[in-house]
């Protein structure tokens, strides 16, 4: 069996980034109370991008696989409710 090629890592957008800096920001501030600099907002920002963004990513092609498999049998359903009754 042929080996398929892995996928390039997960990469967020200049502005994905930014919107997820900020919210790390407000998370900090609003729950915790603290203020966090700009570097820590990356490193977290990173170490979410590696570690967490693969588990989320796999998790969603298996629900879409899911989903595709009740849509095929929804498929087979339909299509011998399309053969005609032999008398």
């Amino acid at each position: 069996m042929r080996k398929r090629a892995s996928l390039p890592q997960i990469k967020l957008s200049d502005s994905q980034k930014e919107k997820i800096k900020e919210e790390i920001r407000a998370f900090y501030l609003d729950v915790r109370g603290e203020e966090i600099g700009i570097i820590e907002q990356i490193q977290l920002l990173e170490l979410f991008e590696e570690k967490l963004a693969p588990i989320i990513y796999n998790r969603a092609l298996d629900d879409a696989k899911q989903w595709m498999g009740q849509v095929m049998e929804n498929v087979e359903s339909d299509y011998y409710g399309l053969y005609k009754h032999e008398d």
